[in-house]
């Protein structure tokens, strides 16, 4: 089988910076875990506390720590260098070659969706953001990999697309859609941030972060490879 990871990105508009930081690791025994956070505020100040949060988690996972006690200190960081005053949405998404299987944590009152068997999920579970109160644990779900799993996880800005038509993304239609496209991972985060844009007439309303990890059969390929397009002004 093939891993494929697809990111997309966008800034609010008029804001010079996003406030959500977006990472990718290895995990010291066999495969990668994606993390996304979304801090409080927008801007820079949103940055800096997403940056804080995801790099805790980060050099955690590269120790070999695993990903509920990794989200759960991240919290306790956050609130301890701020009082629980201010507080990030915490997302960690994990290829896990020891167990093989997909880990999904969730510190985040958005849903992850997933397809499995050709049957589409929402984990939608009540979900506390980190940084708030101490301990705050992350809603855990462990899926096992195989071919045509596909899950996508995204910021909020994703659910306020359209919110100034009175309209939003039906995100589990269009992911049902693209999977039965045949879509590459990147090709579906490419196509549900441009339907986001589109609704807000290319002025999001928020800072928008989209992952998507997808599995496919192995194609006898062994190369690994890792593209990134940052756009500079």
């Amino acid at each position: 089988m093939e891993l494929q990871i697809g990111v997309a990105k966008i800034n609010k508009y008029a804001s010079s910076e996003s406030g959500d930081t977006l990472e990718v690791v290895e995990r010291p025994n066999g495969g990668l875990s994606v993390v996304l956070a979304d801090g409080q505020r927008s801007g820079r100040s949103a940055k800096r506390i997403s940056n804080i949060v995801v790099r805790k988690v980060v050099s955690l996972l590269a120790e070999g720590v695993r990903d509920g006690p990794a989200a759960r200190a991240a919290s306790d960081y956050l609130y301890a260098m701020r009082g629980g005053k201010v507080v990030s949405t915490l997302n960690i998404l994990s290829v896990d070659l020891e167990s093989y299987s997909l880990v999904i944590s969730r510190n985040n009152p958005t849903p992850i969706y997933y397809i499995k068997n050709n049957k589409s999920k929402v984990l939608d579970e009540p979900s506390t953001p980190v940084g708030v109160y101490r301990n705050t644990k992350p809603i855990i779900t462990e899926l096992p990999l195989q071919a045509g799993l596909t899950v996508i996880a995204f910021t909020d800005g994703m659910v306020t697309a359209g919110e100034r038509k009175a309209t939003k993304i039906d995100i589990q239609k269009e992911l049902i859609e693209c999977v039965g496209q045949e879509c590459s991972a990147q090709q579906i985060a490419d196509h549900m941030i441009a339907l986001a844009l589109e609704l807000d007439d290319n002025r999001p309303i928020d800072d928008t972060s989209v992952v998507v990890l997808h599995v496919t059969p192995n194609r006898g390929d062994i190369v690994r490879r890792m593209t990134v397009s940052l756009p500079l002004k």
